[in-house]
C-alpha cells in the first residue's frame, strides 16, 4: 500500500492572455469573451502538508498584498474542497503560498493559486476526482479557476467557462512586465467602451514564434484601451518591453501585466535583464509558456 503523502507542492502557474476579444454582453452583467490563453512556468507556489490544525503562511515578494480572511481563494478552495468531500476525507493541513506573481496583475494569480491548492490538497488528501468535478469545483470558486486547472494552451469562450484544448502548442519565450500598478478587473469592465466585437480569427495551422506573432498581429485585447485608460502607466511597461526588441507586446487579460514574445528563452533572459536594468522597481520575469501536452 502506497504511504499516505506528508506533504505536496504544485506550482501556480502565471496565466497569459496572448489575445482577449469581447463578443458580447449578457442580461445578467456577464461579459462574453474569445481568448487565446497560455500558462507559464514561472509563478506562485503552494504546498500543503498534514498538520494538527489549519494553517496558512504567506511568503514571497507579493506575499504582504494578499489578503488572510474570506477574500483568500487558497481558503475558498480549502474549504471548498472539504464541503465537497466531508470532514473525515478533509484533516487540519497546513497551506504555504509562496506569492511570486503581483495581485491584481491581470495574469489569474489568485485564480491559479486557487486551481493548485484544489490539485495539492486532492493529492495530500487521496481525493479520486474526475476532472469535471474539480472544473465544477473551480467553477465555484471564480470564473478562470476552471482553466488554471488545466494550465495548458486553451481557447476560452463564453464567460470562460467553454474550454477547447489547443494541440500541438509548443513553448513560447516570454517576459513579463508589470510597472507596479495592479487593476481591478470589475473597474476595466466597466470602463469597456464596445462590448460586442467579433471573435478571434482560425488559429494557424502549425503553430511556432513566426506563424503565432502573425496571428496575433491580427487580435486583440479588448480590455486594453480600458485598462490603459485607468492606468496610463500600461503604456510605459508595453514601451520597455518594444525597446527590448519583443516580437510581440500586449497587455495579458485586464492588466496592468504586459508580456512580451521572444524567439527563444535566452532572448528573453537577456531582454528581461535589460528592462529590469533600466526599471528595477517594476516586476520582470523572463519565463516560457507550458506547451500542449505531446508538443
Amino acid at each position: 500500500m502506497t504511504p499516505e503523502p506528508v506533504s505536496t507542492a504544485e506550482l501556480a502557474p502565471a496565466k497569459i492572455n496572448l489575445a482577449l476579444q469581447v463578443t458580447g454582453k449578457r442580461a445578467d452583467g456577464y461579459h462574453l469573451i474569445d481568448s487565446l490563453v497560455v500558462f507559464t512556468r514561472f509563478g506562485d507556489r503552494i504546498e500543503t502538508a498534514a498538520s494538527d490544525e489549519d494553517r496558512l503562511e504567506v511568503t514571497g515578494r507579493y506575499g504582504e498584498g494578499v489578503p488572510r480572511d474570506g477574500d483568500n481563494l487558497v481558503l475558498r478552495a480549502r474549504d471548498a474542497l472539504r464541503a465537497h468531500v466531508g470532514q473525515d476525507s478533509a484533516p487540519p493541513v497546513a497551506i504555504s503560498l509562496e506569492k511570486n506573481l503581483p495581485v491584481a496583475s491581470g495574469v489569474g494569480g489568485g485564480s491559479s493559486d486557487a486551481a493548485a491548492t484544489l490539485r495539492s490538497l486532492a493529492k495530500l488528501w487521496r481525493l479520486e476526482l474526475a476532472e469535471a468535478e474539480m472544473a465544477k469545483l473551480g467553477a465555484g470558486l471564480g470564473a478562470d479557476v476552471p482553466m488554471c486547472l488545466a494550465a495548458k494552451p486553451l481557447l476560452a469562450r463564453g464567460t470562460g467557462d467553454e474550454l477547447t484544448m489547443v494541440d500541438g502548442f509548443p513553448s513560447l519565450g516570454l517576459v513579463l512586465v508589470n510597472p507596479g500598478v495592479g487593476v481591478a478587473t470589475a473597474d476595466v469592465f466597466k470602463a469597456l467602451a464596445n462590448a460586442d466585437n467579433e471573435g478571434l480569427p482560425p488559429l494557424p495551422r502549425q503553430i511556432e514564434f513566426h506563424s503565432m506573432r502573425n496571428w496575433l498581429e491580427t487580435t486583440r485585447n479588448d480590455l486594453g484601451p480600458a485598462a490603459e485608460s485607468i492606468t496610463p502607466s500600461i503604456r510605459y511597461a508595453l514601451a520597455a518591453l518594444n525597446k527590448a526588441d519583443a516580437g510581440f507586446a500586449r497587455m495579458s487579460g485586464s492588466g496592468a501585466t504586459c508580456f512580451g514574445l521572444y524567439e527563444t528563452g535566452n532572448v528573453a533572459k537577456r531582454a528581461a535583464a535589460e528592462i529590469r536594468k533600466r526599471q528595477p522597481k517594476w516586476f520582470v520575469a523572463a519565463t516560457r509558456s507550458i506547451p500542449s501536452e505531446g508538443a
